[in-house]
């Protein structure tokens, strides 16, 4: 019999134990893996947060304070871009697209971005992925509105119902009106980046707000009109308490009350830009990345005003490195539950060493020499961790799995299910390693037991 065999056959001898030292491997290969794949994908999917951008310009700020502001919807841009100068720009050779963004607004918390239909268009996130709507479509004139899907999710919105703008940050607004409602005509699918948290107007309303409120009444993003509301809360009350009587009729007529929720809003087409004087940033795309440098170096001297260009895979990168202390520490939390776990497979071998010195004693009278001793109870730390790997793998596929959808649509981080990447097969490796040498303390142990020393009768 070698001695594979025999460290198998010995440690299921002893299988309450073994097991339930697997297993706590198993669960901490898992959580190791996983973190380390979340953090990865965590990294890559926060560079992803915009992607297929070549520039986010903006009035002259630092490179953090402009992609914070225009993608992620943090703070405030300390001066705005004219809009002849955005025009001009987006003439310049090599230009494929612009997308204005025109931000300072909010809607019960939430970011209002005015823009043109160039932003259904060619607004890219995770991996070159395009915006799509769960239900409606993109707005077609200045009285329409597209909301992110958080922002419908939470505020219980659904399409044909009427809000009024309002202006203000943050839950606060500062005017109030209700004699310019827009209707949400569309509601985007979820990205898990802050197009969810974002209501997008056309710029002609952001124009109207802002440029032409001196002489008449603003329009305001602020509370929804309540009569749909009113109307939909009405028919849902009517349909339960015919619930008893007409259940049958109920459910069909529950379910003509949800297809005209969600259908299609009809309306003309009208004007989206309007007459703008400034806007908050734009986003610019190139035929050739050639182009690139050459475009932002312009931008970044042009005379008309002072104006940043910035290349926002870079910038973002630039940020994740301000955050690399949580990284580290993720990191740092998912070894020490591994070595923890590699602890108690140690504890549970030295302490099941000493009820087994008559089995060692046996071994050696039958021609076991010390050193089959050794390897014997190497061998068992490796087999143990060795399944312990295998099964806390399999449990982290499963992970990846189960947790794809959730992380996609809450946070954004896309998981690929793919195989172990090489860093993922060097800390299994180094799992290794550290459970063949937390096998050598007790194998030692068992090298320098006598013969005698096992058979004896203790008293």
């Amino acid at each position: 019999m070698n001695l594979a065999s025999l460290a198998f056959k010995s440690s299921w001898n002893r299988k309450s134990s073994v097991l339930l030292t697997l297993f706590t491997i198993a669960i901490s290969v898992m959580l190791l893996l996983s973190i380390e794949r979340v953090r990865q994908e965590a990294k890559s999917s926060f560079a992803n947060t915009i992607s297929g951008t070549d520039l986010i310009v903006g009035a002259r700020t630092g490179d953090i304070q402009l992609l914070l502001s225009s993608v992620f919807r943090i703070g405030h841009a300390n001066n705005a871009v004219q809009w002849q100068s955005y025009e001009y720009i987006k003439q310049q050779r090599g230009v494929a697209w612009t997308i204005p963004i025109s931000l300072g607004d909010s809607h019960k918390g939430h970011a209002v971005l005015g823009t043109d239909s160039s932003y259904f268009t060619h607004f890219r996130y995770g991996k070159k992925q395009m915006l799509a709507f769960a239900h409606g479509r993109a707005f077609h004139n200045g009285r329409e509105v597209v909301l992110g899907s958080d922002v419908a999710k939470k505020l219980n919105y659904h399409l044909g119902e009427q809000i009024v703008i309002s202006h203000g940050m943050g839950n606060t607004s500062f005017h109030h009106h209700d004699d310019n409602p827009m209707t949400i005509v569309g509601i985007l699918k979820p990205t898990g980046t802050p197009v969810d948290r974002t209501v997008h107007v056309p710029l002609i309303a952001i124009d109207e707000m802002h440029g032409s409120g001196h002489n008449k009444s603003p329009r305001m993003i602020g509370k929804a009109i309540n009569k749909p509301t009113n109307e939909a809360a009405l028919s849902r009350d009517e349909h339960k308490h015919e619930d008893h009587d007409h259940h049958s009729h109920d459910d069909h007529s529950h379910g003509e009350h949800q297809h005209k929720t969600h259908q299609l809003v009809e309306s003309e087409p009208g004007d989206l830009i309007g007459e703008p004087k400034q806007i908050t940033a734009f986003l610019m795309g190139f035929d050739s990345p050639l182009y690139t440098l050459q475009v932002r170096r312009n931008i970044n001297q042009y005379k008309g005003e002072p104006l940043l260009a910035i290349m926002p895979g870079v910038t973002l990168r630039e940020l994740w490195g301000m955050l690399d202390i949580v990284e580290k520490i993720l990191l740092l939390f998912s070894i020490v539950v591994v070595i923890i776990s590699l602890l108690g497979m140690l504890t549970t071998l030295l302490a099941t060493l000493n009820q087994r010195r008559r089995e060692l004693a046996i071994l050696r009278s039958v021609g076991a020499r010390p050193w089959h001793i050794f390897s014997l109870l190497t061998s068992e730390a490796v087999i143990i961790t060795l399944l312990g790997c295998l099964l806390g793998t399999t449990l982290f596929f499963v992970a990846i799995l189960l947790a794809q959808p959730v992380l996609q649509a809450q946070f954004g981080i896309s998981l690929s299910l793919s195989l172990l990447s090489s860093y993922e097969v060097t800390l299994l490796g180094a799992i290794m390693l550290a459970g063949t040498v937390m096998g050598i303390f007790p194998a030692l142990r068992a090298y320098y037991y006598s013969l005698s020393d096992g058979m004896s009768i203790k008293v």
